[in-house]
């Protein structure tokens, strides 16, 4: 998926997901911070950084997407 991003939430999803699966790390909020450090040049982290941060939280905290 790498070759193809796109600035829109979804693509960002897509791409916030299999960083977070491919990270071991305990503390949820600096696992954030590391995969947005991963994806920083992600046209949507660039574009609306406070929106992905409010969508990666909702995925990791009300959605419960990923479980440890």
């Amino acid at each position: 998926m790498k070759d193809k991003l796109y600035d829109n939430a979804d693509s960002f999803a897509m791409s916030f997901d299999q960083e977070w699966e491919n990270l071991d790390c305990a503390d949820l909020q600096l696992k954030i911070d590391k995969v947005f450090e991963i994806l920083s040049d992600h046209p949507f982290l660039v574009s609306n950084p406070e929106n992905a941060r409010r969508m990666a939280e909702f995925r990791i905290f009300s959605l419960k997407k990923f479980k440890k």
